[in-house]
């Protein structure tokens, strides 16, 4: 078990630029707030449960798009998709007219990159933007490997073990199979190996812990994006944690029906696996369940691999000097609304995890109810490690929460916006509205309003019963 740490300087203070922290962004992906300190009392989370008591954790998060390609690309550009148009795919990076260039350009394309002109530097382990590793394969290992983002890592550190190449360290079953393979492993859970380095993210841990290792001594501070790849399907894991999710109950999923919304979608992705049950739609309790369980025994299983590097963080003495993020790249839906992913801009898969531990930070302990988006983290750690040059090649999007984690502030934004496709959702503190975007200067459609507090499930559309809260949110979609 960690240590909480006694930190040696207050995120309020100014860093000279030999003591300007260190930053260690963990990504997760599809991790929804699914988390014992969320609130949910099945799931065995207890590595990021002492995290969230150490940081300061947000229980009002919401991505820019309900994709991991999407939304990575808002993170790490800062940029919102109502500039980019990167409203749905994975390929925004290195394709259309927004992505980014292979020629250095006059100001930082990316988070990682601006970092990078700073002096620091910068590490990539596992999934931080869209590719498995930060090298542009498709997920049949075509392609010609360049960068995923140009200029932005002094090291690609990710391990492919036995699978090879990017796509199959993502797709991963035991033994150096994967989905992509052409060999037809398709199977949606499987839960066999002994250690945890039998599976890609067990292999990013201790590769990220060897790497600390060594950054320990460096006279420059570093970068590092983390990215783990579970719980993503396929559902696969240690035995280990099967077994230990196999003496939980696990609760159903509420409003489990499909309900009538114009955003619903039939859970391609997930429908395409082979599972050891009918594949019905919504699926039948006791199939429910079993998959949420899966999902359950994936978190566990990531939830240990970021314990062993917040633990290695402690051991190396970088605890006082470095800040964690710890990014949900977006929700999911485990069964809600007959939806099993993401792809649809309701609250489920809009909302994600979000914690901080920033050292001296007033904030920290604490939990924030503030509505925080993901675009706010870019300027968020500008101002945090105090860079000097902050010439990005376009303007952030996003706002600093610095106050938020000063315990200066308890708003910050009053709505946020997210997208999907050709609609667009809009989130107060207490309701979320859903449009579509008609053709030229149509006006919107199918209009959606859910009153989000009340349940995060689409069960009640008030938008007829509101006009005056949909005048109100639409008219920040007109902004």
């Amino acid at each position: 078990m960690r240590l909480v740490c006694c930190f040696i300087f207050l995120a309020s203070a100014s860093f000279a630029a030999d003591t300007r922290p260190n930053v260690l962004f963990i990504a997760i992906d599809d991790l929804r707030t699914e988390l014992g300190c969320y609130g949910v009392e099945h799931i065995q989370s207890p590595n990021l449960d002492q995290f969230a008591q150490e940081g300061i954790m947000f229980t009002r998060h919401y991505v820019q798009v309900p994709t991991c390609g999407a939304s990575r690309y808002s993170l790490l550009t800062g940029r919102s998709p109502k500039y980019t148009g990167a409203t749905k795919g994975n390929n925004h990076f290195y394709s259309g007219k927004n992505r980014l260039r292979q020629e250095k350009t006059d100001g930082a394309q990316s988070m990682p990159e601006l970092f990078r002109r700073n002096g620091y530097h910068t590490v990539n382990i596992g999934k931080m933007s869209h590719t498995a590793d930060g090298l542009v394969y498709n997920y049949d290992a075509t392609g010609d490997g360049r960068e995923e983002m140009p200029h932005a890592w002094d090291e690609l550190a990710t391990p492919l073990g036995d699978w090879k190449r990017g796509w199959g360290v993502f797709f991963a079953y035991a033994d150096g199979r994967h989905r992509e393979d052409g060999k037809g492993n398709q199977d949606l859970m499987e839960f066999v190996v002994e250690e945890d380095t039998d599976l890609p993210d067990g292999l990013n841990a201790e590769t990220a812990i060897a790497k600390l290792t060594e950054l320990k001594d460096r006279d420059t501070p570093f970068f590092m994006g983390l990215g783990f790849y579970k719980p993503h399907l396929p559902f696969v894991a240690p035995r280990e944690d099967w077994e230990a999710m196999e003496q939980v109950e696990i609760s159903d999923a509420q409003s489990p029906a499909k309900p009538d919304s114009a955003y619903w979608h039939e859970s391609g992705e997930f429908y395409k696996y082979d599972t050891p049950y009918e594949k019905s739609n919504p699926l039948a309790k006791d199939d429910r369940i079993t998959a949420r369980r899966a999902y359950a025994a994936c978190v566990r299983y990531v939830d240990r691999q970021v314990g062993k590097v917040l633990d290695a963080l402690d051991e190396l003495g970088l605890a006082e000097s470095t800040i964690v993020v710890v990014w949900g790249d977006h929700g999911w839906q485990l069964g809600e609304s007959a939806l099993w992913g993401k792809h649809v801009a309701h609250e489920r898969t809009l909302k994600s995890t979000l914690m901080m531990r920033v050292p001296g930070a007033k904030a920290n302990g604490h939990v924030s109810d503030a509505l925080v988006q993901s675009i706010d983290l870019y300027p968020t750690l500008v101002d945090l490690c105090a860079l000097e040059n902050t010439k990005t090649e376009h303007p952030l999007d996003g706002k600093s929460i610095r106050s938020l984690l000063d315990a200066k502030a308890t708003t910050i934004n009053d709505v946020v916006l997210s997208y999907w496709d050709d609609s667009v959702s809009v989130r107060d503190a207490q309701y979320r509205l859903i449009a579509k975007k008609g053709k030229k200067d149509e006006a919107y459609t199918n209009v959606e309003l859910y009153d989000a507090e009340a349940s995060p499930d689409p069960d009640n559309n008030l938008a007829e019963e509101k006009p005056d809260v949909v005048e109100r949110l639409m008219a920040h979609i007109a902004q």
